[in-house]
């Protein structure tokens, strides 16, 4: 297998293929229903929500990808409703009425998010508290002091490499870059997956040509980790998942391990960017950060309130014909929970103006059985990532006025496409674990290199004191016994930390 994402290329698609030869995708579709997909939709998400709630009120029908009808929540207390009520709205994608027909197909760009798979997100009842159990389980063991520590580390390395040039792009070159690295170490997987890894799951996530080379990267990644912590297990997530009561298959451990990584990724660096936005583009955020007026944990929830990681989860799956907002809702339906809509409904935020400064009853991280299992970590990445960058910088400040910055949207999330920044330059000391972690590797590979001189000296040594003594080799012995090959993932040609400035340097 080779790594499905060169250093120097740019996944796009092929001539003739839908995204060069698509007709334009118009706002309405059959039976007068909005678009969540399209350009009008993705070019403001946030207006779109508010002409479906003049419309429609709390609920609101819509059409998917494929023009598959859907149910939008748009109510902060209707999502809550919909959130804890899984004897009526459950996470089995299953129950669709568009699965269980056929009308969806094979290569719908759905299907990355609502395909059924046997991990908890998609599980209710005594299999959801058995799976989810053991992740949160898992998640717990992790101090904040243990993650700071990961988080100085990388912010320290990648605030490294930009601080001699005063200028830097701080989505591309540190929110994209800073969630992946801590959770390979929480995950308990090698340096060298970090930044190889930080590819593969934006390319995967942007759903490219390449995203399933790149989930296949992922997986190997992931199953060769699962084959190390059987063997030597340490203090890390794959290695509490294994060993828990709940008797994880290898299968199991390793879906979890994917969606822990690739969730906490992808709403981590969301949550990274807009916070740093609002730092540097709104003066009386900074100000009472720095005046001491709030924490920069209260900060984040203002963050949490106005741009959640994600617009909108999908999604709950009617289970019998009932109500909810005012609609008729069918057994089988689809249900897209409005998380972006309902931090902005009129009936909990009549005035979008006033703070909310520490209030933490926004819809960004779910409610109920579902709930968002790794939020804390989460927000502590983010808060110490940006608690250490604005120390590391303390005078960096915005390089383009602030109506140049721009987003892209999908239907479920909103990213901020670039923030660059600059600084007075400046050369920033190495964090001490990141010293010690490349003495530790120097030592394994001096190691390394003595144990192959010794035994390359001592079957010289053997074959001279054979043909002294006139001895004719014989048969070659059989080879000992190997353990069971694990799946392997492409081999760094560099040190990842080259790799990782290299992707910075270009």
């Amino acid at each position: 297998m080779t790594t499905p994402f060169p250093e120097d290329a740019v996944p796009t698609p092929p001539p003739g293929c839908p995204a060069h030869t698509a007709a334009p995708i118009g706002p309405v579709g059959p039976g007068g229903l909005r678009r969540l997909y399209g350009p009008e939709a993705e070019a403001d998400p946030a207006g779109l929500y508010e002409k479906l709630r003049a419309e429609y009120g709390e609920v609101a029908p819509v059409l998917l990808h494929g023009d598959h009808r859907a149910w939008l929540i748009l109510g902060h207390g209707t999502n809550i409703t919909a959130m804890r009520t899984p004897t009526l709205f459950s996470r089995d994608s299953r129950l669709w009425t568009a699965f269980r027909t056929g009308e969806l197909p094979m290569d719908s760009p759905l299907l990355p998010v609502i395909a059924w798979q046997p991990i908890c997100v998609f599980a209710d009842g005594d299999e959801h508290r058995r799976l989810r159990g053991a992740v949160l389980d898992g998640l717990n063991r992790f101090d904040r002091r243990g993650i700071r520590r990961h988080v100085r580390r990388f912010t320290t390395d990648l605030v490294q490499v930009v601080g001699p040039t005063g200028r830097a792009e701080l989505i591309t070159q540190f929110a994209e870059h800073l969630p992946m690295l801590v959770m390979t170490k929480l995950i308990g997987m090698p340096d060298e997956y970090g930044p190889q890894l930080v590819n593969a799951a934006r390319d995967l996530m942007k759903g490219t040509e390449t995203a399933i080379a790149s989930n296949e990267y992922v997986v190997a990644g992931l199953r060769r980790t699962i084959a190390i912590k059987r063997e030597a297990p340490g203090d890390d997530l794959t290695s509490h998942l294994l060993a828990h009561p709940a008797r994880l298959t290898d299968d199991e451990v390793m879906e979890h391990l994917r969606v822990v990584l690739l969730a906490a990724n992808e709403t981590t660096v969301n949550l990274i960017a807009d916070s740093l936005k609002m730092v540097l583009t709104d003066p009386r955020f900074r100000a009472h950060l720095s005046g001491g007026q709030m924490t920069l944990g209260e900060a984040l929830d203002q963050v949490l309130w106005d741009s959640p990681p994600m617009s909108l989860v999908a999604g709950r799956w009617a289970t019998a014909d009932t109500e909810l907002g005012g609609q008729q809702i069918k057994a089988g339906d689809l249900l897209l929970l409005g998380l972006a809509a309902g931090n902005v409904d009129p009936v909990v935020r009549p005035d979008l103006a006033t703070p909310l400064y520490g209030n933490r009853s926004h819809l960004s991280f779910g409610a109920g059985p579902h709930e968002c299992p790794g939020q804390d970590i989460g927000r502590h990445v983010a808060e110490a990532g940006i608690d250490i960058l604005l120390t590391l910088l303390p005078d960096v400040r915005l390089a383009v006025p602030e109506e140049e910055l721009s987003w892209s949207s999908a239907w479920i999330s909103r990213h901020l496409t670039a923030l660059p920044v600059e600084f007075t330059p400046r050369d920033i000391e190495p964090d001490p674990e990141s010293v010690a972690e490349a003495e530790r590797a120097a030592a394994v590979a001096a190691e390394a290199e003595r144990r192959a001189d010794t035994e390359r000296a001592a079957r010289i040594e053997a074959a001279a004191a054979g043909v002294g003594a006139g001895v004719t080799a014989g048969p070659a012995a059989p080879p000992a016994p190997t353990a069971p090959a694990v799946p392997a993932v492409p081999a760094q040609r560099r040190g990842w930390w080259d790799v990782l400035t290299g992707l910075f340097r270009r």
